[in-house]
This record gives C-alpha cells, structure tokens and sequence, in this order.
C-alpha cells in the first residue's frame, strides 16, 4: 500500500509510538491522520484532526466508523500494559483490562473499519503487537498473553481481509523508547526508527515486522532447543 494520498487513523496517537505514526505518516505523504484519543484535548501535533476514541468502548468505535467513512489505513497503536504476577489476587482484572485494550478493542476496530477500507479500494491495517507475543518474562503473562492473542487474531484476520485486498502488517518489536518503556532496562528502539520501519514494510506489502535483533532472536528461538518461551531451567 502506498502512503501518499492515503487517509489513517492511528489510535493511541496523544503520545508515544502513535504520536509518532501521526507524524511519520503525515511526513510520508498521507494527506490526512485522524490521530484518536481518550481525550482529544490532549492531541498536541499539528496537522492532524483529533478525533474521541476509547477503544474499550464499542459504541464510540460505531460512531468513529460512522463519521470516517474515507479511512483508508487503519492502525491499531493504542495499548496498555499492567506487570504483575498471574498469582496476584487482581490478576484477574488487569488481564481483562488487557485483553480488551490490546486484542478486542484492534479486533472491534477491524470489523467497523474493514467495509470502509473495502469501499475505498482495499487499503492496509497495521497491528501494534510486541516481541512478548511469544515471549512471557516475570510479570508479564497477563500483558504477553493479551498480544499473544492480538497476534493470533491478526493472522486470521491477514486471510479473511485477504478477500477484499486489505492488507495487514503485524508489527512486533522489543522495548520502546516512550513513557511506557522508559522503566524497562536494556536497549531501546526509537519509536520514529520503527515507524520508519513500519511504514517502509507497509509499502513493500510485508505481513510482518521484526523491528529489532532482540525481536529477531526470540522470534528465531521459537523453533530453538530449548523453545524460548518455556524459560530458562532451573
């Protein structure tokens, strides 16, 4: 799919990754981004339309896909992620709030968007997922598990979209250098670095990203021995 000309709406886009899809979008010749927010006011970047979007919340996703019938690209930034042991007498709640952030909110979106995109000659989805899609770390089962499904819809979804020549990118990467990621050791990749990198795979019509080595090798150790999400032994 070609940026230049097209028509995006990126969720999550007050700050962070999605602030930078806005912008990276817009740089790359998109003649329109709707950058989505829980509150539009705080939609800071010029040259967007903020528009009102809890992805939680089914009937504000209807009423978006209802006043945006000329999306053309869709994507699917807006996230949260809560580290706590699956142990924990609130894991429960938070694994909900995840699950339906970061895998029924993107799944909602698609099924309201994709007569639009279908309509205006197929376009493209992007999935915001993560190298714990296929990897858990102490802590993180909850948030892994939450895109571990995000991921597994998207593939599916990848083959039905198919039909209507939509497209769609999954997009995985390690930690990113945002409010979300400043907490988490290691190296970080530069949210502008991997929108370059998403949109550059977007318009070679790639189904996948690995966004960085740390991505590359867990996504290789899938079929290692040992497998790398059964962990380290004791």
């Amino acid at each position: 799919m070609k940026i230049e000309g097209s028509i995006a709406l990126v969720t999550g886009a007050n700050r962070g990754l999605g602030a930078a899809f806005a912008r990276g979008l817009l740089a790359a010749g998109a003649s329109k981004v709707y950058a989505a927010a829980r509150d539009p006011a705080s939609v800071s970047l010029p040259g967007v339309v903020p528009v009102r979007l809890d992805v939680t919340q089914p009937e504000q996703i209807a009423a978006l896909a209802r006043e945006l019938g000329e999306v053309t690209l869709l994507v699917n930034n807006a996230g949260i992620a809560e580290f706590r042991s699956l142990l924990d007498p609130n894991a429960l709640d938070a694994l909900h709030r995840q699950f339906e952030t970061n895998a029924v909110g993107p799944l909602r979106l698609v099924q309201a968007f994709a007569p639009i995109l279908a309509g205006n000659g197929g376009g493209a989805v992007i999935n915001v997922l993560s190298v714990l899609s296929w990897l858990t770390m102490p802590g993180s089962g909850g948030y892994s598990a939450s895109k571990a499904a995000g991921w597994a819809l998207g593939n599916a979804l990848r083959q039905e979209l198919k039909a209507q020549d939509t497209e769609l990118l999954a997009v995985h990467s390690a930690v990113i250098d945002t409010d979300m990621g400043r907490g988490a050791p290691g190296e970080k990749i530069a949210p502008e670095d991997l929108v370059q990198q998403a949109i550059a795979a977007l318009q070679a019509g790639q189904p996948e990203l690995l966004a960085d080595p740390t991505t590359h090798h867990v996504h290789a150790g899938l079929v290692a021995q040992p497998r790398v999400y059964i962990g380290a032994s004791s």
